[in-house]
């Protein structure tokens, strides 16, 4: 499903953030990516969806040829890929129900496929009552289930979670994860980078543990092992 064989990012000032990068992830999987702050995890993330580019090698999403994927097949590639950030980045202005059902209108879904998608979604992350509310009238949990509902509204592949639960409080840390599992149940692709010891270490999953960037660790079921 992803596969990135020999993969380098250099950066413009110089930093080398992926260093000689080879790895796949079958569809279904639940990855998480965990390593200190400059492991290269967050480039690797942003090359998943096209936010960045490789300096060299080669990113396949799927049948899309990430390197040389022509800007306009870009939007096509995001369809097939959802992205829950920490902090969220819903719409203030737009309702629960618009900021979810917005993800479907920019790809041209009908007004009925996106009424009966949206309900599905909100329901699915237990938000269907909020439908009416404004982000700043939710917690933060509640807006991150709106974050999430948002990024599968399009039946992605694969859904990046990039420290979906870094902002959020233990108990409703928690209530995501079983979110995610349940969504990675579904037989969609979870990659969750992660700085959460404790949800890593209780609820086992592939682990793929970044240094210097390359991956220092590819576990099965792996420990976070990294002090916080």
């Amino acid at each position: 499903m992803i596969e990135m064989k020999n993969v380098y990012k250099k950066y413009p000032n110089g930093i080398t953030a992926i260093n000689g990068l080879d790895v796949r992830i079958n569809q279904g999987e639940f990855v998480y990516v965990v390593g200190p702050s400059g492991a290269g995890k967050s480039t690797f993330i942003k090359m998943i969806y096209r936010e960045e580019l490789p300096t060299k090698g080669t990113v396949k999403v799927g049948e899309f040829h990430l390197g040389n994927l022509k800007p306009r097949k870009i939007p096509y590639l995001r369809r097939h890929v959802g992205v829950v950030f920490q902090d969220f980045k819903l719409l203030p202005r737009l309702t629960v129900y618009e900021n979810v059902a917005y993800a479907m209108q920019v790809v041209g879904k009908n007004p009925k496929q996106i009424q009966k998608r949206t309900l599905e979604v909100l329901d699915l992350v237990g938000l269907k009552h909020k439908v009416r509310m404004f982000p700043n009238e939710l917690s933060g949990g509640e807006q991150q289930r709106v974050a999430i509902a948002r990024a599968i509204a399009n039946m992605p592949r694969v859904l990046i979670a990039d420290e979906p639960t870094g902002n959020l409080d233990p108990e409703t840390a928690w209530g995501i994860m079983d979110l995610l599992e349940e969504i990675n149940n579904q037989g969609t692709t979870i990659i969750m980078a992660t700085h959460n010891a404790e949800i890593v270490n209780r609820v086992r999953h592939r682990l793929l543990a970044f240094e210097n960037g390359r991956i220092a660790r590819d576990q099965e079921r792996g420990e976070y092992g990294y002090e916080n």
